[in-house]
Formats: C-alpha cells, structure tokens, sequence
C-alpha cells in the first residue's frame, strides 16, 4: 500500500472503510463472480432490470468471530468474453488481433477462437452462449458479425463490434471507434458500466425455410447483385473497398442485372410497391462512404420497434445517382420523390417475383430466392453499448 491511509479513509473501489486505529486486523479474501445476472439484462426501465452497483462491485463482508481478526469477503465482477477473430476480413491481421486480445485479458476471462468457413461464427457464437459466457466479442467485418449474431438470437449473451472489415455499418451505427485498439478501449469502459441495451432484429426466412436475422438492413434484387459483384472482388475490397463498390454498382447496372425484374412488396393486405430495388432496414445509416453516412430509409431506428421499407420502382440512372445524393447529404428526395416509395414502420413484410431475384443482409450475399418473408422480432438480442 502506497501512502499513508488517515483514520476512516476508505477504498473507494470496493467500499471498504479502512478499520480506524486499534481496531482488529481483518483479511480480504476475493471471490469472483459472473459479471452479468441472467435475469437483469433488459433495458433498465423495465421493472426486471437491476443496477449497475448490484452487479459489478459487490461486498459479502463476515466477520469470523469477536476476537482477533476477521474475514471480509470482496467481490469483483468477472467477465467471460469470446473473442471471435476472422482472420481474413478486410482490416484483421494476426498481429493486430494480438494487442487486443491482451487488452481484454488484463482485465477479463478471454476465450479467443478463429473463424475459418462461412458460417463458422454462427457456431461460435452459439456455444457461447451454451456455455454461458457473458459477451462475444467480434473482431472482422458485417458479415462475420451478422453470422454471430445469428447465433445469439434468444440468448442473455451479449454481442460487441470490433471494427475489422472495409466499411463496419453497424459497429460505426451503434458509436464504436474506427480503429479496433480504441474501440476496444470503448469496450472495456462500457462493461465496467454494465452498458447494455437489448434490441430488436429483423428474421428473413427464405423459400427453404432457412431463417436469418439482419442488424441494419437487408437488400433484394440490384442492392443485393451489386453485393454479389463485389464478393467477386474481395481482393480489391480488402484495400479500396468504397471505390471498388461504385464501379461494382456502376458495372452491375450495364451489364449484370436484369432491370426489368420487378420484385412484389407486400405488408399484411396491402401492395407496397413494386420495383426492382427493395431494401428494409432495422437501423439507419444504410452504409458509410468513406466517413459520411449513406440513408435510405429516413424512418429507421435501432430504438423503434419495427422495421422501415423502401422500394425503388425503375434504375434509371438519374434516379439512381439523385436518391445516392440525397442519402449523403441528407436531402428529402428519398422522401418525395414519386419513383421511391417509403413505409417507415412495417413489422411484416413479404418479396416475391416472376423470377429468383438475388437477395443480402448485412452485406453478406445469400443466393437468389423467388419469396422472402421478413419480420420484427424484438428483444432479441443484446449489445454492449460504447
């Protein structure tokens, strides 16, 4: 101990008032707890949610008998992260990945595993939730996070970002850093404040039945062959990936995509509209050019409780480049414009077509399809929040 303690002085961290001069001696014994309580992590204004303070630093204190000595039993919040690591992702490297990991192990039990096939994280993310670990933790790029969060969907187990790929949508959406060491940082801030908020995705459920949560958004028809063209591409977008998507979209709309393809959107009864450009999102901004962020959908909101509906009824370049604009600048034409049709709250939505249209969620491509089914599914899923 550093210093010298006065009568009555206390140790803030734990709460412990130092004994005053003369008094018996005690022991502190630390004993380590799970950092989240099962049934306390919804939204604290609901009526099940506990403090921070009930959680996080905790005194159990016995004395051992009026004599000579005693015990007092301090508690101290442990956290068990998985970090899932895909070490191809746009921005990850073996030695970046290392620091991080360092990071979080100083202060936190840290179970660091590697994704090496496509859907590999959804597994990971699945045990660990199985085995009660309290975060997964995902350092690569959208795609590898919606595969996680796929397998968190209906747990207690809370999901973080790691910025790793080109463009992080969500991670940039929900206030995490740039650069995975200060987000990290973020990170660390955030559990000792037991920051987290539990949220809604949307479920796509295709043809064979296969169902797939989305974070942000999910895209059919052009929006989702512009993502397929860039997958063919991955080795230009792990170094010039915003550039590489505009020539990607540019390259889709002369010579890979049908433009007569009309898909059918529809939410309960009604026709939405009809086009060959669908996007529903779950959150807002649709994607980031370079630092700026792209919106499509005005109306969408991680905190709204439903999902946000835009249908865009012809390619015709003018269009296409004017609403582009609008998103950057955010501009009203995507409002009022009479081609774009708009429903800012839908909770049920159904896309069909004459002809299997290509669909993505979360930038990941998923194959053609000749019917989506998309709903709301709240309180799905809970994220540390920076």
């Amino acid at each position: 101990m550093r210093g010298r303690r006065e009568p009555g002085d206390e140790d803030v961290r734990v709460r412990i008032t130092e004994p005053r001069y003369g008094s018996s001696p005690i022991r502190l014994v630390p004993e380590r707890r799970a950092l989240l309580v099962r049934d306390t992590l919804s939204p604290l204004d609901e009526p099940r949610a506990g403090s921070a303070a009930n959680d996080f630093v905790r005194e159990d204190a016995e004395r051992a008998g009026a004599g000579h000595g005693g015990i007092v039993r301090v508690t101290f919040a442990a956290v068990r992260l998985r970090l899932i690591v895909n070490p191809i992702a746009s921005s990850v490297t073996a030695p970046a990945a290392q620091p991080i990991a360092d990071a979080l192990a100083e202060e936190h039990d840290v179970d660091v595993v590697r994704t090496s096939e496509r859907d590999d994280a959804t597994r990971l993310a699945r045990e660990a939730a199985e085995q009660h670990f309290d975060v997964v933790v995902v350092l690569a790029g959208d795609g590898t996070l919606n595969e996680a969060a796929r397998g968190l969907i209906g747990s207690q187990t809370a999901l973080f970002p790691l910025p790793g790929g080109s463009t992080n949508v969500f991670a940039r959406t929900l206030g995490v850093a740039h650069a995975p060491i200060p987000a990290t940082a973020q990170l660390l801030r955030a559990l000792a404040a037991r920051a987290f908020r539990r949220v809604g995705v949307g479920i796509a459920s295709n043809s064979g039945h296969i169902n797939r949560p989305f974070l942000f958004h999910l895209g059919a028809g052009f929006d989702a062959a512009v993502v397929a063209r860039m997958e063919r591409w991955s080795f230009i977008k792990r170094y010039l990936a915003h550039p590489a998507f505009a020539v990607a979209a540019v390259d889709t709309w002369v010579r890979h995509y049908d433009r007569d393809t009309r898909l059918c959107v529809t939410s309960g009864e009604d026709v939405v509209g009809v086009g060959p450009y669908v996007v529903v999102s779950n959150s807002d901004p649709y994607t980031y050019v370079l630092r700026r962020p792209l919106t499509i959908a005005f109306g969408a909101q991680l905190e709204k409780p439903s999902l946000a509906l835009t249908v865009v009824r012809n390619l015709h370049a003018l269009l296409l480049v004017h609403a582009a604009w609008s998103g950057l600048t955010n501009a009203r034409f995507l409002e009022r414009s009479r081609d774009i049709v708009q429903r800012p709250a839908v909770h049920d939505v159904v896309i069909t077509a004459d002809r299997p249209f290509p669909w993505q969620v979360d930038g990941d491509y998923l194959g053609t399809v000749e019917r989506l089914h998309l709903r709301y599914e709240p309180d799905s899923l809970t994220l540390v929040m920076p």
